[in-house]
């Protein structure tokens, strides 16, 4: 470590010493003879046909006809022009900005990164490898848990880079999809990670979400809404598709990433609480803050495409919108109970059911419908501290240091 004292003692002691002056060499002044060089000729390179065909392509490039195939019109861009769906203003022009939640979300984000190979696995190794570290429920939910989410991340990633990237027609609201692709490969790595690490088998970790009825339902769930606008010939436009686009983004926001995640982090969060698997844990939890902001931003875009095109929020959508919330809160209640047979890790099935409802009353109330759960409340409070569910947009205010290095976070 530097010392500013042994620094000021060396400029003492360097002080202190005389001053040696070395005579000066009076060099010989070396005169050179210039010479004037023979100017290089240059020989053109006689070019190839096929460069030949590339120069006269050039030539005789139309830029009108790149224009056009432009998704947007000629002409500097408004903030007035731009719109959520079915824009038809120039998307490579990024600002000025409409939604600067959008691009204020990007930045948060961004200064958030992380990568999961700056979390040590060394005690969960130790502990997955001792034979009385864990019990055998508890493995059964690391397992499950490392099953689902290492395909669900995927399947969110797909939709986002096949289906929503291209149909969502606003750039800033793009550059961070684009950021949120990015953190859910992120995420993919990390269950990799931790499935590696740990020695589990791959093959079966990662096709449980076929294997395993209560793994399977909720993924199957997931990709009947994004089967139909994945289709690179599906367009928006029209009152009918524009609405299929509504309840991909309520389907893959408010219920794979607001509801599917919550039973699964709260056990993997409640045994890092609990000094085991700590490492797993952590990822965990910075996953889920990624998660949070990802939640956030999607719940952001049904609103403003609800205020932009009111009519898509008839009765029949805003029935069919609390019916997906509500279905996908019975698939999560299902995955508690399947996972959680017996009481563990200071929870069951039946706090978890409550807690779900809870978190199903937020979700319906966000985009604008009423709680189905009167009175439902929160039994964990603990996950509103680690993920500031009534503070959200204050988390990265508020953010510890470890959460752009990797470290160790307090479990108290």
């Amino acid at each position: 470590m530097l010392n500013w004292d042994d620094y000021n003692e060396t400029e003492k002691q360097q002080k202190a010493q005389p001053v040696i002056q070395e005579e000066q060499q009076v060099k010989p002044e070396v005169k050179i003879e210039e010479r004037e060089e023979p100017a290089a000729e240059y020989t053109p390179v006689e070019a190839g046909e096929r460069a030949q065909q590339a120069r006269l392509a050039v030539e005789n490039l139309d830029t009108k006809e790149g224009e056009e195939e432009l998704e947007g019109l000629s002409g500097r861009v408004q903030v007035d022009d731009k719109a959520m769906i079915n824009c038809r203003a120039d998307l490579n022009q990024l600002v000025p900005f409409k939604y600067d939640w959008a691009w204020q979300k990007y930045l948060d984000g961004s200064a958030n990164h992380w990568m999961p190979q700056e979390v040590n696995m060394t005690a969960d190794i130790a502990l997955w490898k001792s034979n009385d570290g864990l019990t055998e429920d508890e493995r059964k939910i690391v397992m499950r848990n490392l099953g689902f989410f290492s395909t669900a991340d995927s399947l969110v990633a797909n939709n986002l880079v096949l289906a929503i990237y291209r149909l969502i027609t606003n750039p800033e609201c793009r550059q961070y999809i684009l950021r949120q692709s990015f953190e859910e490969a992120i995420h993919t790595h990390a269950y990799q990670y931790c499935i590696e690490s740990l020695g589990m088998d791959e093959g079966e970790i990662f096709n449980m979400y076929r294997e395993i009825p209560s793994v399977a339902k909720k993924a199957s769930w997931g990709l009947k809404y994004t089967k139909e606008i994945s289709d690179p010939g599906f367009v928006t436009g029209t009152d009918e598709t524009d609405k299929l686009l509504l309840k991909n983004l309520i389907a893959f926001y408010c219920v794979l990433e607001g509801i599917f995640f919550y039973c699964g982090f709260t056990q993997i969060l409640s045994m890092g609480r609990r000094n085991k698997m700590t490492g797993t844990a952590e990822q965990f939890q910075y996953i889920l803050r990624d998660e949070s902001m990802h939640l956030n931003f999607g719940i952001d875009m049904i609103n403003q495409i609800k205020i932009e095109n009111p009519h898509l929020w008839d009765e029949q959508m805003r029935h069919e919108a609390a019916q997906m919330i509500l279905e996908g809160t019975e698939l999560e209640i299902q995955y508690a109970r399947a996972t959680m047979p017996r009481g563990i890790l200071g929870m069951n099935a039946g706090m978890m059911e409550e807690y779900l409802q809870f978190i199903a009353n937020r979700r319906l109330v966000q985009i604008g419908l009423e709680e189905e759960f009167e009175g439902a409340t929160n039994p964990f409070p603990w996950m509103s501290e680690i993920m500031d569910l009534r503070k959200e947009k204050n988390f990265f205010e508020t953010r510890v240091i470890e959460y752009q290095t990797g470290g160790a976070l307090s479990w108290d």
